[in-house]
């Protein structure tokens, strides 16, 4: 029998009316395949993925194929998002089988575990020369019976393979030193100079590598990493990766030119933007990266707050489609037939709609490799407001206003459409992103609804999914269920937006509840070894290898995150032993940095802070009436590591080392008073915040 029924992840129950016997990962499931000497068909996924709903219908619906799986293997499902540490082993396996990966995900393992084959999404028919997913499963199956030692030596081997160091300690003395400089060609090699972005499609946003571009340009004036970066935010907000009319990001672009998108939307894309396009704003005061940013943000706001608090962790790709709603399709949700735009504004309007966002008879999308856009439009900023108004003899601000209208006309039309399926699931990690974006984004553009929903973000959160008798961090909460010890990422993510929202709110439980939860990932995840972080407490035995990751792929790598919070509290509390271990994990991966310094944007980000000198602004506030929003000038330039202190009463409790001595600083003439201090240095006292922040 299927027994996903009582699970309460979105996916798993997604699976829960399927013919096939899942089980949930777990012991029941194991014990039952080394009961029976059965082989176990692993799937991950997880529930707003395109591709695992193809994989559901066309074969874990299929009775057929269900049979044959229920007859000769254990299933199990796997919720990638719950579980990352499953889905990190056993894509590393497959990513080392076949050269590459995704989702779904499908391995075959041992009864012990141990990965033998596998693969991505299989097809339900014999088709090209290749096996459909019936007879792949049944030519398993003989093999397991028949060749029985071969498989399970390959698996032993194969596991050993996963199990081996990746990492070695370096005796690496300059932390950074030429690698950010290396790693600049390197993205500047890959750079697509027509269309932005980096490689060919598909092309995916990967904040953190903007991120560090960003970074060199403050660090070392690079204007060519700059412009890469600039360029790239650019191009994404104006095409199809960008939702023009709700705001938001897709998950990725299928084709080059950032129109054509995988229209999923992620927590952890949205965060990261928001963040990004703050930085853009603060280095050029470029308008235009403040409202992708408020855009974003307000997405956030409307479309991912859950219920019962905190942010959910996605919105699907597939939706019924308006015109036959018993088909779900990638997209409907969000595309258009220029016949529908002209039903439903005046001629005029429509024509004006239409050459803004390129709309055309036919449909534009170019790139269609499965036939789902036929006559659709998906749509992209083809031209600015000024342009429009030129093209069709309107005054500009007659045009904008317009446009705003008419967009604001199919937004709500388009409201009206079967919404995609939204995953309920609040991830600590994600959330603890989330609450840092939004944190930025107040301190930029000073919307205090920003701050609010971080703070009642974080409060959920924290009573949530923080267990202070046992100090033990659960990754997820949904529909009431807690469930999951935390891993890395979700310590350290959520120890990074509670320093963030410090200086949004001045609130000093949130320094020391990040403090804590570095403390605690100290415990739980360091290497006293040879350094550096592990992925996982190393608790679960069937969790075959204990990962250290330092990648900065869709999200930033956990020991990325963990080394700028430890300098950052380093810097406000004096522990040196947060520093060494930084300095210990920063010099473990010296040896990957050098061989591709590309991989770990994030990291070189850390390193760059390492080197830099403390850079403080310290407060001394006078008057109930005080607060960051009389602060926000300190934060209209980009500095991005300079930490701002109020001097209050549990600030003073909390900071230490060299900043003790702000405990007794004056304010000048009874007013709000502003410290900037740099290295061991403080400049005079001011009482504008403009000026301090100069």
């Amino acid at each position: 029998m299927n027994r996903l029924s009582t699970e309460r992840s979105p996916y798993l129950r997604q699976h829960a009316g399927n013919p096939v016997h899942w089980h949930p990962w777990g012991d029941e499931a194991f014990d039952r395949a080394r009961r029976e000497h059965k082989p176990i068909f692993l799937s991950v996924g997880y529930s707003t993925c395109h591709w695992c709903h193809v994989m559901e219908h066309e074969s874990f619906e299929d009775p057929a194929a269900a049979a044959v799986l229920n007859e000769l293997f254990v299933s199990i499902k796997v919720d990638r998002e719950e579980r990352p540490d499953v889905d990190k082993v056993y894509m590393s396996a497959v990513q080392a089988m076949t050269g590459h990966g995704g989702w779904p995900l499908s391995v075959f393992l041992t009864p012990d575990l141990k990965p033998f084959y596998g693969g991505t999404y299989f097809p339900p028919r014999d088709a090209h020369g290749r096996p459909g997913f019936i007879t792949l499963l049944r030519r398993i199956a003989e093999v397991w019976n028949t060749e029985r030692e071969n498989v399970l030596d390959s698996a032993e081997q194969l596991t050993r393979e996963l199990q081996r160091r990746e990492y070695t300690d370096s005796a690496a003395t300059d932390i950074g030193g030429a690698l950010p400089e290396l790693a600049v060609r390197q993205f500047s090699a890959g750079y697509d100079a027509l269309h932005a972005g980096f490689g060919r499609a598909p092309k995916f946003p990967r904040p953190a590598v903007l991120s560090f571009l960003m970074r060199r340009y403050h660090a070392a004036g690079d204007d060519a990493a700059l412009r890469m970066a600039l360029d790239t935010l650019t191009a994404m907000s104006r095409g199809g990766m960008m939702d023009q009319l709700g705001g938001g990001f897709h998950r990725y672009s299928v084709d080059a030119r950032w129109h054509v998108p995988h229209f999923e939307k992620m927590l952890y894309d949205q965060a990261q933007l928001i963040t990004v396009y703050v930085d853009a704003f603060r280095i050029t005061g470029d308008a235009s990266f403040a409202v992708t940013a408020r855009r974003t943000a307000d997405y956030v706001l409307r479309e991912l707050s859950a219920p019962d608090g905190g942010f959910a962790s996605a919105e699907d790709a597939d939706s019924a489609d308006p015109r036959e709603p018993s088909v779900k399709r990638e997209g409907a949700y969000y595309v258009w037939e220029k016949k529908e735009i002209e039903q439903l504004l005046p001629r005029d309007i429509a024509e004006l709609i239409c050459t803004q966002y390129g709309i055309a008879d036919g449909g534009n999308v170019q790139e269609d490799a499965h036939g789902e856009f036929t006559g659709r439009n998906i749509l992209f900023a083809a031209r600015t407001a000024g342009e429009c108004a030129r093209e069709l003899g309107l005054r500009e601000d007659d045009a904008r206003n317009r446009l705003e209208l008419a967009s604001a006309a199919l937004l709500a039309a388009r409201i009206k459409r079967p919404r995609p399926h939204r995953d309920e699931k609040v991830i600590a990690a994600w959330n603890g992103m989330t609450i840092g974006a939004l944190s930025q984004a107040y301190l930029s553009v000073g919307d205090e609804r920003y701050r609010t929903a971080a703070a009642d973000a974080a409060r959920f959160v924290w009573e949530k999914l923080y267990d202070e008798p046992t100090a033990v961090l659960r990754r997820r909460y949904c529909d009431g269920e807690v469930k999951h010890d935390g891993l890395l990422d979700d310590y350290a993510n959520l120890a990074a937006g509670f320093l963030d929202l410090y200086e949004a709110t001045y609130d000093a439980a949130w320094l020391r509840r990040a403090d804590l939860l570095t403390g605690r990932a100290v415990t739980l995840f360091w290497d006293s070894a040879e350094g550096g972080f592990f992925d996982t407490a190393g608790k679960d035995p069937s969790i075959l290898v204990r990962t250290k990751d330092a990648y900065d792929g869709a999200e930033p790598s956990g020991n990325a995150v963990m080394v700028m919070n430890l300098l950052r509290l380093h810097r406000l509390t004096g522990n040196d032993g947060l520093r060494s271990c930084a300095e210990k994990t920063l010099k473990l991966f010296m040896t990957v940095f050098a061989q591709a310094p590309q991989i770990m944007p994030y990291l070189l980000c850390a390193a760059d802070l390492y080197r830099s000198a403390p850079d403080h602004c310290l407060i001394v506030p006078k008057g109930a009436e005080d607060g960051p929003g009389m602060d926000r000038a300190l934060h209209a330039s980009f500095r991005p590591w300079m930490q701002c202190v109020e001097v209050n009463d549990g600030t003073s409790r909390f900071i230490g080392g060299p900043l003790a001595f702000s405990r007794t600083l004056p304010s000048v003439e009874g007013r709000r008073t502003y410290y900037r201090c740099s290295g061991f240095t403080c400049r005079l006292p001011v009482t504008d915040a403009a000026a301090a922040g100069g």
